[in-house]
């Protein structure tokens, strides 16, 4: 057991001063403000990161491999439009409602598609990850207005089962389901990552994409597969948010959450550069950032400085996790 825990120590650091970062936050927090422990607040942090996790860990996948998805929030914004459109009228494809089967089957298949599409463009056309899913973050935001007729689309009173099933209901009243499904996601997610083939070649494929093609790994294939990966869940978490919300707005839902998965999956020890990740640690880096917006509200900032104190949160996360990697290469040097 003891050599578990040392060799967890020692092939996740950036893991661990997530976490570290995440425990102090927390504490300082709660001992200014003793209510930020309170049932009813750590219920709602457990909820928001749940959302935010399941994002986080999509995006991970295609960070792994080097690339970044940029079209994150407005694929949530499609697919939280077009999920209560087709619960409860059946548009924009069909003229009266449909179940929740079909309504989640089109939506996590179009989800499907896009990151297919983005991972074509990528890997056959050469095109920058970052322009391919810069277009998409316009694109799909038009599709969600245009599918919308830039109206509110929600559920109004139906489909409460749902939202307990998946989002609202609570396990010993604290533990809400969207926390719940993350976890399930997330071991899905490190169990792929760490104990199969395709996941060793992602990595691989972020260390060196050369010279994991030169070995005989199919790069082009695990790239789309990354990527719809990441699209998919995108499509499912915007089902997710839309259930929480009750309804979605297609010019603002989804706005800027493409920025809070791929905080929270640096924060977590995903390096832009490719070749590293840790679904546990991307968890906790979705974590630090959702308590860093409830710690700004509990501490009484005012709103005009929220994200300016969280992205200072985020940024001292960065720089610790940086010096601690640099001081962690320079000690196995020796």
């Amino acid at each position: 057991m003891m050599d578990r825990v040392r060799n967890f120590v020692r092939d996740n650091p950036k893991t661990l001063v997530i976490l570290g970062l995440l425990v102090a936050l927390f504490g300082s927090t709660t001992f200014f403000q003793p209510s930020f422990r309170d049932t009813g607040n750590l219920s709602s942090i457990m909820r928001w990161v749940g959302l935010y996790g399941i994002i986080s860990i999509g995006v991970a996948f295609v960070i792994i491999t080097g690339g970044i998805d940029l079209s994150i929030g407005s694929l949530i914004a499609l697919a939280g439009v077009m999920t209560p459109m087709l619960l409860v009228k059946g548009e924009p494809f069909f003229n009266s409602p449909v179940g929740v089967p079909v309504a989640f089957a089109i939506v996590l298949g179009i989800s499907l598609l896009i990151g297919l599409f983005h991972g074509i463009m990528v890997t056959k056309l050469k095109i920058q990850p970052f322009l391919v899913t810069l277009c998409g973050l316009f694109i799909y935001r038009g599709l969600a207005r245009a599918a919308g007729n830039d109206q509110t689309q929600g559920f109004g009173g139906q489909y409460q089962w749902l939202k307990d099933a998946l989002v609202k209901q609570k396990i010993f009243e604290i533990v809400p389901m969207s926390f719940l499904v993350m976890i399930v996601i997330g071991v899905v997610a490190a169990i792929v990552l760490n104990k199969t083939v395709f996941g060793r070649y992602l990595l691989a494929i972020g260390h060196n994409e050369d010279a994991a093609r030169f070995s005989g790994i199919k790069t082009d294939r695990m790239k789309i597969a990354a990527y719809m990966i990441c699209s998919l869940l995108g499509g499912f978490g915007g089902i997710l948010f839309v259930l929480d919300t009750n309804g979605a707005t297609p010019s603002s839902f989804g706005n800027f959450y493409e920025l809070y998965a791929i905080a929270g999956a640096v924060l977590g020890g995903c390096s832009l550069r490719g070749g590293e990740g840790a679904i546990f640690g991307v968890i906790c880096g979705a974590a630090l950032v959702q308590v860093s917006e409830k710690a700004v509200f509990f501490l009484g900032v005012e709103e005009e400085w929220k994200f300016a104190v969280i992205g200072t949160f985020i940024l001292v996360g960065v720089v610790a996790d940086e010096l601690f990697r640099r001081w962690n290469e320079k000690r196995r040097r020796l």
